[in-house]
């Protein structure tokens, strides 16, 4: 994935965004009705999602 560093930290606005997405599937999935992925997939998601937003972030800070 090649971004520009000043996209950096809207695709990490973005990546952060689908990791919440993904906890509240989780969540709902939880409760009783899955999507796609069990809950402790979702929350695998979440976390990768969650890593590469902040690794874009902090990337996109240390290179201005």
């Amino acid at each position: 994935m090649f971004l520009r560093d000043k996209d950096k930290p809207m695709a990490s606005k973005l990546l952060l965004t689908g990791s919440f997405a993904a906890v509240l599937f989780s969540v709902f999935g939880a409760l009783g009705s899955d999507i796609y992925l069990a809950s402790s997939q979702w929350l695998l998601v979440s976390i990768v999602l969650a890593i590469w937003g902040v690794y874009l972030l902090l990337e996109a800070e240390f290179r201005s």
